[in-house]
């Protein structure tokens, strides 16, 4: 791929390997990825694939860098709540949803 070329990447969490997956892409100049909240999601192409990476924790991640992504964490894990209301059966993923912020985050700028 030349460098001119603009490249997203899309990840399952299957073994746990998500968000360090997003990381290396990360490293290799990608700049846009593909993430759902609550991990939900699938492949049928893609056998025993677990659920997407999760939104809130890639955003966190980031954010924790001191890379801006523009999305409102906070707002997030509101929205969050609301989907887990809504899709009572429906298994949720994510590591910021159990720990929640820490204290005295501050989002990148």
């Amino acid at each position: 791929v030349g460098n001119d070329a603009e490249v997203g990447a899309h990840f399952h969490d299957t073994r746990g390997l998500g968000l360090a997956n997003v990381f290396a892409a990360y490293e290799e100049g990608v700049r846009e990825f593909d993430a759902s909240l609550g991990g939900l999601g699938g492949c049928p192409y893609a056998p025993k694939a677990t659920g997407n990476v999760v939104t809130e924790d890639l955003a966190f991640m980031f954010e924790s860098m001191g890379i801006s992504t523009g999305i409102d964490l906070d707002a997030l894990v509101r929205v969050r709540k609301i989907v887990a209301a809504a899709l009572p059966n429906a298994p949720l993923c994510g590591s910021l949803s159990r720990a929640g912020l820490p204290k005295g985050f501050a989002a990148a700028r």
